[in-house]
């Protein structure tokens, strides 16, 4: 005779597992599972706690059901394992969700409103969707212990972190380092990269054209088109196409100043009866410099602006006359002359030109990837 139990024909998956989980609530079989094994045998499992102000989501059940794994498979071989579930209390999002309701613009606000009155508003929110959580992660089938939960919030696990950190402190290993991070001007305050990805939004940014007054000259410019602005004071160098045909030229009416961009785009941008004054590949160019001062706008004298369609960080406000373009990435539309170089892309102090194999062809201003542009 079979010791299992025949399953009924019309079965489904979902109604088996709410028997099961009947049958573990019943029996109480996770506590059993821990108050059984001795407390000289445990085996402790880590587990990053999500934050506490959003919704469960698909992620999340991947990832309970991982963490769910291991501690039953050391349970299995007879270990106590204790899985106290915690909750993320800090960082921007509740905070974000606070000044919303309250109609709180900044830390300026928040100072004038109170701090503490407003840490006491996002205390008192942090904790909306804990039973929904306890839903979810129940229904999934994950063992967790929700009644001896722990909250970062909490003074002791505060404490506790600023403890560990003292003792990586007094043995030497704490060290202040520098890199380049998402930044919210309005937060006034870096951001982790979860952070910065909050808030995307499809937004139409201005293009525009910005010339840099080249090295030992008075009036020859390299110019760069650019959407993200605000990378301009971090720019480190410039780049072109090796194999790219360039001219230093000027508009009909000369004003003195000569410019450096894609032969193929000298119409396009100077428009008809422009000046060819010299001729060179982008190899030619390579290791000369620029005076990143002179950042300047050109506007509408030598390419109009254009707006393009892309994904930004809400967070992000546009500063400076121009803006980065990566050549590799769908962003990189070079309708004039160069690509820039910030330090998330280009280590070390030379500002120079530097190659990239690029088309110069182009059916508009800002509509093609060559000649040059800011990167």
């Amino acid at each position: 005779m079979s010791v299992f139990v025949p399953l009924d024909a019309d079965a489904t998956f979902a109604t088996e597992e709410l028997r099961i989980l009947a049958l573990w609530e019943k029996g109480n079989i996770f506590a059993r599972s821990v108050e059984e094994r001795p407390a000289d045998k445990a085996y402790i499992f880590y587990d990053g706690p999500p934050f506490a102000t959003g919704l469960p989501h698909y992620g999340h059940l991947v990832a309970s059901t991982l963490k769910d794994t291991v501690p039953r498979y050391w349970t299995m071989r007879g270990h106590r394992v204790e899985r106290r579930f915690g909750w993320d209390t800090h960082g921007l999002p509740i905070e974000m969700d606070v000044e919303k309701k309250l109609g709180l613009k900044g830390p300026g606000d928040i100072r004038a409103f109170g701090v503490d009155k407003f840490n006491e508003e996002c205390r008192a929110g942090v904790l909306r969707y804990v039973d929904e959580w306890k839903k979810t992660i129940t229904r999934v089938g994950r063992w967790v212990d929700f009644d001896n939960d722990y909250k970062t919030m909490d003074l002791s696990f505060m404490e506790s972190v600023w403890w560990a950190f003292s003792q990586l402190w007094n043995k030497g290993l704490i060290y202040e380092g520098q890199r380049v991070m998402p930044y919210s001007w309005r937060l006034s305050t870096p951001l982790s990269n979860f952070e910065a990805g909050l808030d995307y939004r499809d937004v139409d940014d201005p293009a525009l054209t910005v010339k840099l007054l080249l090295d030992g000259t008075d009036n020859e410019y390299l110019l760069i088109w650019t959407t993200t602005p605000w990378t301009l004071p971090s720019n480190l160098a410039v780049a072109v196409g090796e194999d790219i045909d360039y001219v230093k030229a000027h508009a009909a009416t000369d004003t003195g100043e000569r410019y450096w961009m894609a032969a193929a785009l000298a119409e396009r941008t100077l428009g008809k009866g422009f000046v060819v004054v010299e001729e060179a590949k982008g190899s030619a160019l390579v290791g000369k410099g620029y005076t990143r001062r002179q950042l300047q706008s050109v506007g509408a004298a030598v390419c109009r602006p254009q707006h393009q369609r892309r994904r930004q960080r809400h967070h992000q406000r546009p500063q400076g006359p121009g803006q980065r373009l990566q050549a590799r990435d769908h962003q990189a539309r070079l309708p004039v002359l160069l690509a820039q170089r910030h330090p998330a892309h280009l280590q070390g102090d030379a500002v120079v030109l530097r190659r990239r194999r690029e088309d110069p062809r182009a059916d508009g201003c800002g509509q093609q990837r060559g000649a040059l542009g800011a990167g």
